[in-house]
């Protein structure tokens, strides 16, 4: 069986409040194989963020263990954090966090400028996915010239820049409208059809429906996982039957 590119076993996160400790993450092990499309979906306040952050070592773990690429990375330090997630994970945030004295073109080289290459083989990078993206005639605008959708597909081509092997996308739609959702969704879609592994936090069903997995958390616990039958050829299908396993969830 192919090994996992991500995966965590006994996960826990909790915080204080008021001094007594409050259990955000509870228990959660899973699994993310290379080529995987996931889709993490729950009620507001059930983790969701939270565990992404975790998994991607933005945030330290109370309990459990992390591994990334077969190697165990639970206990590395914020230096060696820092320069896997640089070289080995992208970000894309419901915040576009794009600079904004910078164009979109611009943006994307100062994260490419952080990883190998030459000058020359990042800027042809950093164009060639600003095309794929649509913005090819919107390179030089900066992002308050251009709409939000705009913006975070130029977001996305940042955060593919350095080639990650898994996209992280926390409600990558979040701050869109239903059209320019759609805009950044074809993305992805398009992206997992060219192999690019990704885990992403949605509370919206029809974002969700994109992926190949949708896994459901409650409470900081993972109570279940739902496959998309090969069969379902539409999203009106997808979205019917995801809908139907959700509610049984409990969401």
């Amino acid at each position: 069986m192919q090994q996992p590119l991500l995966s965590c076993s006994n996960l826990s996160k909790s915080f204080e409040s008021d001094g007594a400790p409050v259990e955000v993450i509870r228990d959660v092990s899973l699994e993310v194989h290379p080529n995987d499309f996931t889709v993490l979906m729950g009620s507001s306040g059930s983790g969701k963020s939270t565990l992404l952050y975790l998994l991607s070592g933005l945030e330290s773990i109370s309990n459990g263990q992390i591994w990334f690429e077969g190697e165990e990375i639970t206990n590395h330090s914020e230096k060696q954090l820092s320069l896997l997630r640089r070289g080995g994970m992208g970000f894309v945030f419901q915040a576009f966090n794009l600079v904004p004295n910078l164009t979109l073109l611009e943006n994307v080289l100062a994260a490419g400028y952080l990883g190998p290459g030459s000058k020359r083989e990042i800027e042809e990078r950093a164009r060639e996915l600003l095309g794929g993206m649509g913005l090819a005639d919107l390179t030089n605008r900066l992002p308050a010239q251009v709409s939000g959708g705009e913006q975070q597909r130029a977001a996305t081509a940042r955060a593919l820049i350095n080639k990650p092997r898994i996209l992280f996308a926390d409600e990558p739609t979040g701050a869109l409208n239903s059209a320019s959702g759609a805009s950044v969704l074809d993305q992805f879609t398009d992206l997992a059809k060219q192999d690019q592994t990704i885990f992403m936090v949605t509370h919206d069903l029809k974002a969700a429906c994109r992926g190949n997995r949708v896994l459901f958390l409650r409470d900081g616990a993972l109570h279940g996982e739902f496959g998309f039958d090969s069969g379902m050829t539409s999203y009106e299908q997808r979205e019917e039957a995801l809908f139907g396993w959700l509610s049984a969830q409990g969401w």
